[in-house]
């Protein structure tokens, strides 16, 4: 059983992973805040438990073992999530800090009662999905609304960022999942997006804020 700041590490090794399943020493240190040394510890500590391949002055990968180990935990958080804006209210912007805790019960009949009131929901309220119980991710494809043109109409399907400040930005905005999106115009110069929605008749949106948006066309 990993400890909690194995599971840590874990995560953040599973979200850091590029399309090779690869993740480098210096990005992890920089994730999880600390030294290279503490990190070269930790890895080879991760190593041993069979859950990543270490080689030094090389970057690390996740094993099969290493990567179910790690959607697991991801499971537990997004099903926490899920758990506390569906069945008690908490807004999307505040659950984040308390699925970080809750993530790291080892009390797998707890998760599965969970997903069981919800009625096995498949994505968490910031629309990520959620990994199964075997921690297969059944990936979407979405559009970032930066990709999209004038003329045409989206629904906000998932986030690429769910920070406490983005999303707080979003509820400022009356902005949602599920929310349907007109793209009125793009601006050539900075390609910021003006859409309107609900009750907005013209709101600008940055490409910061458009890049982070992930959206799906309504046919």
């Amino acid at each position: 059983m990993a400890s909690q700041t194995e599971e840590n590490y874990l995560k953040s090794l599973f979200n850091l992973a590029n399309d090779n399943n690869e993740v480098n020493i210096s990005e992890l240190a920089t994730q999880m805040q600390v030294s290279m040394p503490t990190v070269n510890s930790m890895v080879k500590t991760l190593q041993k438990n069979g859950w990543l391949i270490y080689e030094k002055y090389k970057p690390v990968t996740l094993t099969p073992k290493g990567k179910k180990e790690a959607a697991l935990i991801i499971r537990k958080h997004r099903l926490t999530e899920m758990f506390l804006v569906n069945k008690m209210g908490f807004g999307w912007e505040e659950v984040h800090e308390i699925a970080e805790q809750v993530e790291h019960i080892h009390a797998p009949k707890f998760f599965e009662r969970m997903d069981e009131m919800m009625g096995f929901p498949t994505i968490d309220p910031h629309g990520s999905p959620i990994p199964d119980k075997q921690g297969r991710i059944q990936e979407i494809n979405y559009l970032s609304l930066s990709d999209c043109k004038a003329g045409q109409t989206v629904i906000l399907a998932a986030l690429t960022n769910s920070s406490t400040e983005f999303l707080e930005f979003l509820n400022s905005r009356n902005l949602s999942l599920g929310t349907e999106l007109k793209i009125l115009s793009k601006e050539a110069y900075d390609q910021s997006i003006v859409v309107s929605y609900l009750d907005h008749s013209s709101e600008t949106l940055s490409e910061k804020v458009c890049d982070k948006l992930l959206v799906k066309l309504l046919e």
